[in-house]
């Protein structure tokens, strides 16, 4: 019997995005996006990878289906490439990629698997980016017209949605740290794309209710919990504005109809003066079904002069924490400190953890099992801790687990594997590692 039991009702599922694993890159008139642009760039992308077949979903969805199925995945959630239903990013749909996301969703209504459909997972189309990319506000025009194209094919079979994923690594690692496409590296760049991914968010929720959609909406940033190197009054302030800048930045417009104070100064202390209108604050802060978010680790921060933003990360205090593949901390605390910090600060919000996982190197053993011990005591440590937040009165209503399967994992291409199931890149064959079979016991019995 389980000691650990989640709500009967809870929703247990496992994540993907649509540039990671479709592939077909340029079949069935999909148009060409920034992360197509991006990784054919050379240097861009470890060992010159490129997302043009990746795990070919595209036609091997039918047996991935299977694989869900037979882990017992109750929700999946996977996003829709933009460039595959406007190739031009507006215009004319393209019936073919319509098509494909209806084959897909139906098959897991068959396989007893709820949809769950992210809007915006990276892949602009090229076409809109020419034009400006999300630093021209008419994009979120445009990213209100793909969301109507996608409610009025999905919308009476699809019953969870998110508007944007991530749109602060869209905002950082995007347009000002240039290390994600479409590569641009300029701070005020930036900070207007991250308004305008939340303005978009705002129009398309008003489109849903607008068009009765029967679902919930949500969007889902990454978020993790900042901690202070000491109890120093400066390592405290440091660590405030770091959450305020990567976190409140997104959080407040939301709940609160306004940006973090703080941060606005800390741009106006570096010549960069925001204002927003009331119109746009409005349309950001209507209400949501839920709030989803990204966590996979924990911060910790000092206040540190030198640095451009005043702080930086606490080498020393992270070097004593087992990490991940991706050189993150495996803090599982942090988890639950920030689901009570939502809880707290935004009025008790129903939550979806929309991502939680980890990298590690995978050896396919002698016996053919791939035995991923860390993989599997990551998640056990990482979802005892989302338990004790349910406990304590957290409206936590479901977990989804990423990823699904190894795939092209951004920047760092094919060489980091998140995935409960394997992937054979040559072969394409999918082996389920020992993670998803444990995964498997947890959703069968609701708990651990």
């Amino acid at each position: 019997m389980p000691t650990i039991n989640f709500p009967k009702d809870f929703i247990w599922g496992s994540a993907t995005a649509a540039y990671q694993i479709e592939g077909a890159y340029n079949e069935d008139g999909r148009g060409e996006s920034i992360w197509d642009r991006f990784s054919h760039t050379p240097g861009n992308i470890e060992n010159g990878h490129t997302g043009d077949i990746a795990c070919d979903h595209y036609h091997r969805y039918e047996e991935d289906i299977k694989i869900m199925k037979e882990i017992g995945i109750k929700s999946y959630r996977f996003s829709i490439s933009w460039p595959r239903i406007f190739p031009e990013g507006t215009g004319q749909p393209n019936q073919k990629g319509l098509d494909f996301y209806k084959r897909l969703t139906n098959l897991l209504l068959e396989n007893g698997i709820t949809p769950a459909i992210t809007l915006y997972h990276w892949d602009l189309p090229q076409k809109l980016q020419d034009k400006g990319g999300w630093k021209n506000r008419d994009t979120t025009d445009y990213f209100a017209e793909y969301s109507e194209e996608i409610f009025k094919n999905l919308g009476d079979i699809v019953p969870i949605w998110i508007t944007q994923n991530e749109p602060r690594v869209v905002s950082l690692l995007g347009h000002f740290l240039g290390i994600h496409a479409p590569g641009i590296k300029d701070l005020r760049t930036s900070l207007e794309v991250s308004h305008h991914l939340m303005l978009s968010h705002g129009k398309a929720v008003k489109l849903f209710r607008e068009m009765n959609i029967n679902g919930q909406i949500g969007i889902a940033p990454n978020l993790s919990y900042h901690y202070p190197a000491s109890q120093k009054p400066e390592d405290i302030a440091a660590t405030e504005l770091s959450f305020s800048i990567d976190a409140r930045w997104y959080l407040d417009p939301l709940f609160k109809g306004s940006y973090p104070e703080d941060a606005l100064e800390h741009y106006k202390n570096k010549g960069i003066e925001l204002s927003f209108s009331q119109d746009d604050l409005k349309l950001i802060s209507q209400p949501m079904d839920f709030l989803a978010f990204n966590n996979y680790s924990s911060s910790f921060i000092k206040y540190d002069p030198t640095s451009e933003s005043g702080y930086t990360g606490a080498d020393s205090i992270v070097e004593n924490f087992e990490k991940t593949d991706m050189g993150w901390i495996v803090y599982p605390e942090g988890l639950y400190d920030l689901l009570m910090l939502l809880d707290r600060d935004y009025g008790k919000p129903n939550l979806i953890i929309s991502e939680n996982g980890a990298a590690f190197k995978d050896e396919i053993s002698s016996n053919g099992r791939i035995e991923d011990i860390k993989r599997t005591q990551y998640l056990k440590d990482y979802l005892t801790q989302a338990h004790r937040a349910i406990q304590d009165g957290v409206n936590l209503k479901g977990y989804y687990l990423w990823s699904f399967m190894d795939n092209f994992e951004w920047a760092y291409g094919y060489n980091k594997k998140f995935g409960i199931v394997h992937v054979d890149l040559e072969t394409q064959e999918r082996k389920i590692k020992d993670s998803g079979y444990w995964y498997k016991e947890v959703i069968k019995n609701n708990g651990f």
